[in-house]
């Protein structure tokens, strides 16, 4: 089964030139938009963490394994928010790894905020030795280690009111190539530009401690995309409960926990419902941010006049 999906996990990397999707993956994306929208930094007006953990498609060895750390917040002498992201991600013999800072200018359109925003960064992916080569002596396939680094740029608009968000993006804008130098050629892959699309509302429901939150998250590279449809039930600003379906891929129950001190906690596992469900047990994912609300309110001042003491 290694050998077997080491040579998957080839094709997939060699499929980047054929541009397919390369961002990693999460279900709760509802929670997790600086990663894809650099204009959501400071729309909570509150400095706010995120890390997020995934084991993908597990029941395979090399399965992907996710892990990332965001964390944003506004600053009002910025006019706007600032926020950073790094993510790790593992598929077999390859690894990626990237970091990116964003800032974002927000100002008032009717009802609620516009978020401008954009990203740099950077974006590093390493090959393993370990590959097995369908023909011997293969210039392509790596004997050792080797791994490239290039810029990164994204743009991202995102609006938002009390009970409405939505937002549009794209990243890997400049669709830099890495370049790895093997013993006796160059390998050549592309970053492709992806698209993101969200939108979510939150509907008051007649009992007044019950929210219902339906979400559409939807992603591309222009050749392909992929559409999650999400429904959660929040119970008294406390307990949520919901569903999403992954168009082709998998449904995803998914559950989670407001606490009073600012932390939240949120667990998803994605049954599979593509042909990978007779070798995949499913994937996890495990959500856990902290908020903590900030006083945007410019200070108060107090002036008493000296013929009224």
């Amino acid at each position: 089964m290694k050998k077997i999906f080491t040579l998957i996990s080839f094709s997939v990397i060699l499929s980047v030139v054929s541009y397919a999707q390369q961002d990693p993956q999460f279900s709760q994306n509802m929670y997790n938009k600086l990663f894809t929208n650099p204009g959501y930094a400071g729309s909570n007006k509150a400095l706010c963490a995120t890390l997020l953990g995934r084991s993908q498609w597990m029941g395979f060895d090399g399965a992907p394994k996710t892990g990332l750390l965001s964390v944003e917040t506004y600053v009002s002498k910025l006019h706007g928010g600032i926020g950073g992201t790094v993510y790790s991600d593992q598929l077999g013999l390859e690894s990626s790894f990237g970091a990116k800072l964003a800032y974002s200018f927000r100002l008032n359109v009717g009802p609620g905020q516009l978020g401008i925003g954009a990203e740099v960064g950077m974006y590093n992916k390493s090959l393993k030795s370990g590959f097995v080569a369908i023909q011997s002596n293969d210039p392509l396939v790596p004997t050792s280690q080797v791994s490239a680094t290039t810029f990164d740029l994204g743009l991202g608009i995102y609006y938002n009111t009390n009970n409405l968000y939505a937002g549009i993006s794209t990243t890997h804008i400049p669709q830099m190539d890495l370049s790895y130098k093997l013993s006796t050629s160059s390998l050549d892959l592309s970053l492709v530009r992806h698209y993101y699309v969200t939108l979510g509302y939150d509907y008051q429901l007649p009992v007044p401690s019950l929210v219902l939150r339906p979400s559409v998250f939807i992603k591309s590279d222009s050749h392909t995309a992929q559409v999650d449809a999400n429904i959660n039930l929040l119970y008294n600003n406390l307990v949520w409960g919901g569903v999403s379906y992954r168009l082709g891929d998998a449904v995803v129950p998914h559950v989670g926990l407001n606490l009073n001190n600012g932390l939240r906690f949120g667990v998803a596992y994605d049954v599979t419902t593509s042909k990978l469900r007779s070798y995949s047990s499913g994937s996890v994912e495990i959500m856990l941010g902290y908020c903590m609300k900030m006083n945007t309110n410019p200070p108060t001042h107090i002036h008493k006049d000296v013929r009224f003491l």
